[in-house]
């Protein structure tokens, strides 16, 4: 009996099912609960790996169904250009300000965790990898890959990134006094990407605007900076 549930339950259309119940569960409970720390992704990664690791289910067989949710994962962030779209007006008035703020926070972003990261004795590779941990999955990817880093870890890191960044970014500025909205948005798009980004969109659209902006902006940037950087940093 408990083999016939183990291989239901391993099926594509269940396993898929489970996972989207999870999530869900998880994001009702920091709601109504109002814990802003709990990170509905993380709290899905844990329960997900811990029923796979009692069920005896390999990675790949969950793959299986899981790569259906990475499919939309690319065109679920064209949804965060509306609100952006009805905030142009404004971002245009101040595009240069907007523009500088975003370039000093990308070069900071990168050249800080390049020194820390080379401080405690990293590899270059493991170095390189960490480089782009605040842009999207797909970006930062690439980014590695273009640069020498090891693209798995870089993913790795970039969910980490994304779930802290999601988890406690308001309340670390919140502790550094920066109150203003435009400012509380650039910083959540630009260091923990679209998990920040959505995190606080749940505010209002015009949060999720700027955050939006932040994450486009540090993608661009990234991807241009990223190996100059690196390369400046690094001993040859």
């Amino acid at each position: 009996m408990e083999v016939e549930i183990v291989e239901y339950i391993s099926k594509p259309l269940p396993m898929l099912t489970l996972t989207f119940l999870i999530y869900w569960g998880a994001s009702r409970i920091q709601k109504l609960k109002g814990l802003g720390w709990l990170s509905p992704m993380l709290v899905t990664i844990a329960a997900l790996i811990t029923l796979l690791k009692i069920a005896g289910i390999s990675f790949e067989k969950y793959y299986e169904s899981g790569y259906l949710i990475e499919i939309w994962l690319k065109p679920a962030i064209v949804a965060l250009g509306l609100p952006l779209f009805n905030e142009l007006k404004h971002i245009r008035s101040q595009f240069l300000t907007l523009f500088l703020t975003e370039l000093a926070g990308c070069v900071i972003g990168i050249i800080t965790v390049v020194l820390i990261a080379s401080w405690l004795g990293a590899s270059p590779e493991v170095v390189k990898s960490l480089a782009p941990k605040s842009v999207s999955t797909p970006i930062a990817i690439e980014i590695s890959r273009q640069i020498g880093g090891i693209p798995a870890l870089t993913s790795a890191i970039v969910v980490v990134v994304g779930m802290i960044g999601a988890a406690a970014g308001l309340k670390m500025m919140q502790w550094g006094r920066v109150n203003h909205a435009v400012s509380q948005s650039l910083s959540m798009g630009t260091a923990a990407h679209v998990m920040g980004t959505n995190r606080i969109s749940e505010l209002s659209d015009r949060y999720g605007a700027y955050a939006t902006l932040g994450l486009i902006l540090n993608g661009v940037l990234t991807a241009f900076l990223a190996g100059p950087l690196v390369n400046l940093l690094l001993p040859q």
